[in-house]
């Protein structure tokens, strides 16, 4: 058996190591420590986030909200579903804005010049067979008028924006074609 006297000669242990845990406190009184905290700031509770996507019950893509912070951290972010409004971002969505609104002006001048086209034609010419005195066979609808304009202008023209009158006799007649919701056509 070791004495207490040999075991302080062991490379691997000391007197300190093998005595009560005294000394160790003392040693631990003696360390800095290592986590120190100084003040808790206020958590903020709200959130400013610009929205991503289009949330039933919250809003709608590119709304700008103020939202709790948990709702952000654990539902918006996850999902991609919203991003913080910091000043980039904000520069970022008024450049995206403005590239829409000179989109919706370039349709909208587009839609001005194709009516000043139909205004200049005139009158478009549908041929058909005829009955008796000015009755014609069959009606002119939609699809023909869009027809015509096609063959005549090289442009196209959706159906489901030409509205025609009952046309069922020889004659003239005026159908208005919705171009954009502010220009309006009417084609003879």
């Amino acid at each position: 058996m070791a004495s207490p006297s040999c075991a302080s000669t062991l490379p691997w242990t000391s007197a300190s190591s093998l005595r009560p845990s005294a000394e160790r406190r003392l040693m631990a009184s003696r360390r800095a420590p290592s986590l120190v905290i100084v003040a808790q700031g206020k958590v903020k509770k709200y959130r400013q986030v610009i929205l991503t996507d289009d949330i039933e019950a919250v809003g709608k893509k590119g709304d700008t909200m103020k939202v709790r912070a948990g709702f952000y951290r654990n539902f918006l972010l996850p999902k991609g579903k919203a991003t913080l409004l910091t000043p980039e971002v904000l520069k970022e969505m008024q450049l995206e804005q403005e590239r829409i609104e000179a989109e919706k002006k370039r349709v909208k001048e587009d839609a001005q010049q194709l009516a000043r086209v139909f205004e200049t034609i005139g009158a478009f010419k549908i041929p058909r067979k005829g009955g008796k005195g000015k009755q014609i066979f069959g009606s002119v609808t939609a699809q023909d008028v869009v027809d015509i304009i096609k063959s005549q202008l090289n442009r196209d023209v959706d159906k489901k924006l030409v509205t025609v009158p009952e046309i069922r006799e020889i004659g003239e007649y005026v159908a208005e074609i919705q171009l954009h919701p502010d220009v309006t056509a009417q084609v003879s």
